[in-house]
């Protein structure tokens, strides 16, 4: 079984509802990681030196890479990515090797197997 790593970037707010979608269209769990901060081509305005720009949290799933492109499809129509500048970014990249997936391979033998 081969895995991509996605990597998303997301408004803390949709950091929920970006997992259940991800969850109902097949990954399996994912590492959170609060309070990042991003910068975009415009950059964010100022109040007095503190920034106005909204939390974001990075998520990090390894899928395994026969869903990989519907679970990073979902995650862009839940949070709205394309919608307007801001919403967040999300990235596929390959696995090279992995450990401590044994039961994420278990859990999607059947679902993968179904998929092909």
């Amino acid at each position: 079984m081969h895995f991509k790593l996605l990597l998303v970037f997301v408004e803390d707010s949709k950091t929920d509802t970006v997992m259940k979608a991800a969850r109902e269209a097949g990954a399996t769990g994912a590492t959170i990681i609060n309070n990042a901060r991003g910068e975009g081509v415009v950059k964010t305005k100022t109040f007095f030196g503190l920034s106005l720009e909204t939390q974001r949290d990075v998520l990090l799933f390894i899928v395994e890479e026969h869903l990989s492109r519907k679970i990073l499809e979902t995650i862009s129509d839940v949070a709205g990515f394309d919608e307007a500048p801001g919403r967040g970014i999300a990235i596929q990249l390959d696995v090279e090797d992995a450990v401590g997936v044994a039961h994420q391979i278990e859990a999607l033998s059947d679902v993968v197997e179904e998929e092909l």
